[in-house]
């Protein structure tokens, strides 16, 4: 089988109860419990409706730059709930995906898709609640020549993404969670998030404690602290 221009299967994916287990968490708590080492740069961004979460198993596709035909094919293998999740270099010049596609993918029961490129028709894209994160929008369409790849490990921005990882994202960006660390990122993020939900409580009841400020200040040897 020749590399770049292959289709592989999934060998394994994250479970159903865990996507649901992380869809009420903020990516910002298991961005925080994952070291802030894991992000796919500031440039993809939710194209959607504003508030609307991502969370699924990933379906990858390597392709060159502006061209979409496995992206096509990555459609028609997707189950439901799955997330595509295109490498196209980053490049902007032609668009991977419109409304037609977006329509597709709607259809079938995807749960959003993620794309280091273009897209185009932003407009029907942004009215609606499907979700897809990309790095811009361009009006020109894709090429539909190949080569690409499915299910093959890809990186964006020098975040690793193999086949069935799990992929969050919501308003702040996306995070990919290795599907072997997945229980224990979900652990390690619920306990974060419930001890933020608290420290709101205490900062509206008034009884906050902000002494490390001071305390890290002093550690560092910060002058004219009173």
């Amino acid at each position: 089988m020749a590399s770049g221009f292959r289709i592989l299967r999934r060998t394994a994916c994250v479970a159903p109860a865990l996507v649901e287990s992380f869809r009420s968490l903020p990516v910002a708590n298991v961005s925080d419990v994952m070291a802030r080492m894991t992000a796919a740069g500031p440039r993809l961004r939710p194209m959607h409706a504003q508030g609307v979460k991502l969370a699924g198993p990933a379906l990858t596709v390597k392709t060159r730059p502006g061209d979409n035909l496995m992206v096509h094919k990555a459609i028609a293998l997707a189950a439901p709930d799955d997330i595509i999740v295109v490498d196209a270099g980053g490049d902007l010049s032609n668009a991977i995906i419109g409304e037609l596609m977006l329509a597709q993918m709607v259809k079938r029961g995807l749960a959003g898709i993620v794309i280091n490129g273009a897209i185009r028709d932003s407009a029907e894209i942004r009215a609606q609640e499907f979700p897809v994160f990309a790095a811009g929008v361009t009006h020109r369409g894709p090429y539909k020549d190949g080569p690409g790849e499915i299910n093959v490990p890809i990186a964006i921005d020098g975040m690793v993404i193999a086949p069935g990882d799990l992929i969050l994202g919501d308003d702040d960006g996306l995070l990919c969670v290795p599907l072997a660390d997945a229980e224990t990122v979900l652990a390690a993020a619920a306990a974060k998030h419930a001890a933020e939900v608290k420290q709101i409580a205490n900062i509206e009841a008034g009884t906050h404690d902000a002494s490390w400020v001071d305390a890290s200040l002093r550690r560092l040897g910060c002058e004219g602290l009173d």
